[in-house]
This record gives structure tokens, C-alpha cells and sequence, in this order.
């Protein structure tokens, strides 16, 4: 049996908004996603610099340098918040902890994106 266009309703989400609600849970969730995804890379950019400087490459080859610079930018906040004896741990220590409060600031934005309004 078909149906008539008066019998169907929409059915309101849990907020009561419709697709509206919907639509809106939908955008949020794709800032998280988006929000961590860009979280991930500037970490996993942070991670390669310290693998590039603790095996000491090339620094006359240019992507090799590109990384560091990204890397060196990204974790500039971090800049000497330890110092220590080895340069090369003193790095792999400043900039993982740069990495990991990228990490750890967008994994929590996302949850708060995720969560949706209080109330």
C-alpha cells in the first residue's frame, strides 16, 4: 500500500528539531573529525622533525630541511621548556610534548564538538 503525503510525518530527532538537528549534529561531528585530523598531522609532523634530528639527516637535503622548519614552527611555543645536557633528547623531549598537547587540546575540542549543547 502507497502511503499518502498526509499520513507521512517527519519524524523529529532526539532534539526535536527535525533534519535541522540532524544536519547540525552532522557538522559538528565533521569539525571533530576535521578538528583531529589536522591534530594528527601537525603531530606527526613534530614526530618525523624528532626522528630526522635523533638520526641526524642530511640537512642539505631540502625536504629534510622543510620538515624541521614545519616541525620547528609548530613546536616553537615549546622552545626550551627543558634544558637539557643532549641536544638531540632535549628536542625529542620540548617537541613530543609539543606533539602530545596538539594531541590531547584536539582530541578534547572534539569531544565538546561531539558532546553537542548542554542541556
Amino acid at each position: 500500500m502507497r502511503r499518502s503525503r498526509r499520513t507521512r510525518e517527519r519524524r523529529p530527532d532526539a532534539e526535536g528539531r527535525g533534519g535541522a538537528g540532524r544536519a547540525a549534529r552532522r557538522g559538528a561531528w565533521a569539525l571533530a573529525r576535521l578538528i583531529t585530523t589536522i591534530a594528527g598531522l601537525v603531530a606527526g609532523a613534530i614526530v618525523l622533525g624528532i626522528v630526522l634530528i635523533v638520526l641526524e639527516a642530511n640537512r642539505s637535503n631540502g625536504l629534510v630541511e622543510l620538515v624541521l622548519d614545519v616541525a620547528r614552527f609548530l613546536a616553537g611555543p615549546f622552545k626550551n621548556m627543558f634544558d637539557l645536557d643532549e641536544r638531540k633528547i632535549e628536542i625529542a623531549v620540548n617537541w613530543g610534548i609539543a606533539a602530545v598537547v596538539y594531541v590531547v587540546v584536539a582530541s578534547v575540542i572534539a569531544r565538546v564538538l561531539r558532546r553537542g549543547p548542554a542541556g
